[in-house]
């Protein structure tokens, strides 16, 4: 427990320690900074077409170069994963499926942990990360 507390944020972050859970919670914070950047950026964007066609046009050409590609692609994949694992959360809240929670008697083992919660996140993971090849095939017409 005292090495716990030496290590900071490296032992905190460390998904080694804590297994697939700890990796999905830093995600689902990530993908959420990353779409009120997205959000707030694409008001400022749709915003443009106030200022006439050019405005707009040249607000577009920076989502049409290989950067804005990609960065087009994680929010694709930051959107397929944020709610795969919301929706995830919800039913793990609710007690479907992953088990009601329960007096914490030593050894505590909780029942949301178990593989079929594993795996949830493996697929929230899977289809994300296919929405993105997905995503990139559209964008270069492959």
């Amino acid at each position: 427990m005292e090495k716990d507390r030496k290590e900071g944020i490296k032992g905190m972050a460390n998904p080694g320690r804590y297994g697939i859970e700890r990796v999905a919670y830093w995600l689902m914070r990530i993908t959420g900074l990353g779409l009120l950047v997205y959000f707030i950026g694409h008001i400022y964007e749709t915003s443009s077409l106030l200022d006439g066609k050019a405005a707009w046009n040249s607000m577009l050409e920076l989502t049409q170069t290989t950067e804005g590609h990609i960065f087009l692609a994680l929010v694709i994949g930051m959107c397929v994963f944020h709610t795969g694992n919301g929706i995830r959360l919800m039913i793990a809240e609710a007690g479907f499926g992953f088990g009601k929670a329960r007096r914490p008697d030593y050894p505590y083992t909780p029942s949301s942990l178990n593989m079929k919660n594993k795996l949830c996140i493996y697929v929230s993971i899977g289809l994300a990360a296919l929405a993105m090849m997905y995503g990139l095939g559209v964008m270069y017409d492959v």
